[in-house]
């Protein structure tokens, strides 16, 4: 699979100009995420663009967590975050760093605000400033505090520190523009009052940054050169630039903003997804449903196959939802050419060969791969009862049902032609055991007579097979977009996750947790990393055989 070939896009051609000009001799990119949740595949587009960047370029990525908001921020969030980024295979400048690290000198930014006249503390409720803040049509009113002297903001940005004020009594804001168009600049809240103990700082503070103005700063103490973030912040922008004029500071980063991942039947809000886990309704942050890193890496999907997807859908200043079938196709192109096959029957029915001797076990050689040799083969035990596939029988059909039907023939995988002759039913009518006779002579090879046989069924041996769980996946959600309804809860799929029990070849016994296997004539399984054992082998649709994610006609 080509995956990390370069594709050019409007950010590449910037930072080509900027280095062809001189403007910069290295880049330098970071990848910014919030320690609030797990990483999702939005995340990953940002990771690759970010650090593939740094690696075509020769130069360095950092990993910086923004970590303003001790209320949500959590320990386990900052170490689940460094594993999906070395998981997708990248490798970041440096140690972690977090914007808990410049504390210190953000403080010192703050307060020089204050100096120079651009920064005041307020006293008024957050309701009162939400009122003074205008609407997209009509502009602003100037806070009562707004005027007050440099001295008394001084004195009560450092009582704020000292930890005088409650929470929600005074916060210090920026001193910009109340009338200006741009919402993000009329006199933005910049530090406000936290009495909570932070995971890197412990109590040291009880006034945090607000990110905007926390985020720039850190790209400048950093050396950043380009500050790739996504659309939602292009106003943003504004106030980014707009700190960095007015402080003592050398480095002034470039903001650029590139479209966010909008990949249907999901959602990809942290706040939305991590109603999905407080709610119940998934098993957890790595529920292999959930569009985190963590969900599909126990799903089956690889690092290649992530990233591959990240460069087809590109980069570009255009919102768009993506197709499920396009993330799909980048798993199915991979595990087509890499996955070694197997044999499993998720919904069995037994079958007898009749005039197979009763005891017999024939060790059947099965190849791993049917178009690559140097996968090797593996022995498969082959004996007179069987497991087949429930809906790869039929009593009758027409001609189009290239499977098993009663008095015709079919080849079962690697192994021999047999015809079905009778079957059992129980009181309800339903199908226990379906009675067929094979040909001897036809193990590798067409019947002697020249008869045609087309089907080909896949089958385990029923007193060798191991016993499994198989978790079969569907849509998440049942619209396109549900992150657009009021209440996206109503429309979670039901049938997004479906358990079978079945069985598998002896040779899956020992499946290593998130190696791929394609289950044959069935899709692509790996064994889950969490709840599979040899005791209790449990498997994980990773995805089908063909699309099933394309909009429905």
């Amino acid at each position: 699979m080509a995956a990390d070939a370069p594709r050019s896009n409007f950010i590449r051609q910037i930072i080509d100009k900027d280095l062809a000009s001189g403007k910069h001799d290295q880049v330098h990119t970071r990848f910014p995420p919030e320690p609030n949740g797990f990483l999702h595949i939005g995340h990953a587009k940002s990771i690759v663009l970010n650090f593939g960047i740094a690696e075509d370029y020769q130069g360095q990525c950092n990993l910086r967590f923004d970590d303003t908001n001790p209320l949500k921020e959590k320990v386990d969030y900052v170490n689940s975050i460094q594993e999906d980024v070395r998981w997708l295979g990248y490798h970041w400048e440096g140690k972690p760093r977090y914007s808990s690290d410049y504390f210190d000198q953000l403080h010192a930014y703050a307060v020089e605000l204050i100096e120079k006249g651009l920064a005041y503390v307020d006293f008024s409720t957050q309701e009162a400033m939400r009122e003074m803040r205008g609407t997209l049509k009509e502009p602003g009113v100037n806070s009562p505090y707004r005027d007050t002297s440099v001295e008394e903001n001084l004195k009560h940005f450092a009582d704020m520190t000292a930890g005088k004020y409650e929470e929600g009594k005074a916060a210090l804001r920026a001193k910009i523009d109340m009338s200006s168009p741009f919402m993000v600049l009329r006199d933005p809240v910049i530090y406000r009052v936290r009495f909570a103990h932070h995971h890197q700082t412990g109590d040291k503070w009880c006034v945090y940054p607000m990110y905007d103005f926390t985020h720039c700063i850190s790209d400048a103490l950093e050396g950043i050169t380009h500050s790739l973030c996504t659309l939602e912040f292009q106003d943003n922008r504004r106030l980014y630039d707009w700190v960095l004029d007015n402080i003592s500071i050398d480095c002034h980063p470039q903001q650029i903003e590139f479209s966010r991942l909008n990949l249907q039947y999901t959602v990809m809000s942290k706040r939305k997804l991590n109603l999905l886990v407080e709610e119940g309704k998934v098993s957890g942050w790595d529920d292999p449903r959930m569009p985190t890193i963590a969900g599909m890496r126990r799903r089956g999907y690889t690092p290649d196959s992530i990233r591959e997807f990240c460069h087809r859908i590109g980069v570009t200043k255009m919102d768009n939802q993506v197709e499920m079938s396009m993330l799909e196709a980048c798993i199915r192109d991979e595990l087509n050419q890499q996955a070694p096959r197997a044999m499993a029957v998720i919904d069995p029915v037994r079958l007898v060969i009749e005039n197979y001797p009763e005891g017999e076990v024939e060790q059947l050689q099965a190849p791993n791969h049917p178009n690559d040799e140097s996968m090797g083969s593996r022995e498969v035990p082959f004996a007179r009862e069987l497991f087949i596939e429930r809906e790869d029988f039929r009593e009758s059909a027409n001609k189009k049902y290239k499977r098993l039907v009663l008095d015709k023939e079919v080849r079962l995988r690697n192994a021999y032609v047999i015809k079905a002759e009778r079957v059992e039913k129980d009181a309800d009518g339903n199908i226990t055991t379906i009675f067929c006779s094979y040909d001897a002579d036809t193990l590798g090879k067409d019947p002697a007579d020249g008869r045609k046989v087309k089907g080909v069924i896949h089958w385990v041996a029923a007193d060798h097979a191991k016993p499994a769980e198989f978790r079969l996946y569907d849509r998440l959600f049942q619209v396109p977009n549900p992150g657009a309804e009021e209440d996206f809860f109503s429309t979670l799929n039901p049938q997004s996750l479906i358990v079978k029990q079945g069985f598998v070849e002896p040779s899956l016994a020992q499946a290593e947790a998130e190696k791929s296997y394609q289950f044959e004539r069935i899709g692509y399984f790996c064994a889950d990393s969490k709840d599979s054992s040899a005791e209790q082998l449990v498997f994980n649709q990773t995805v089908g055989l063909r699309d099933t994610w394309s909009d429905e006609a």
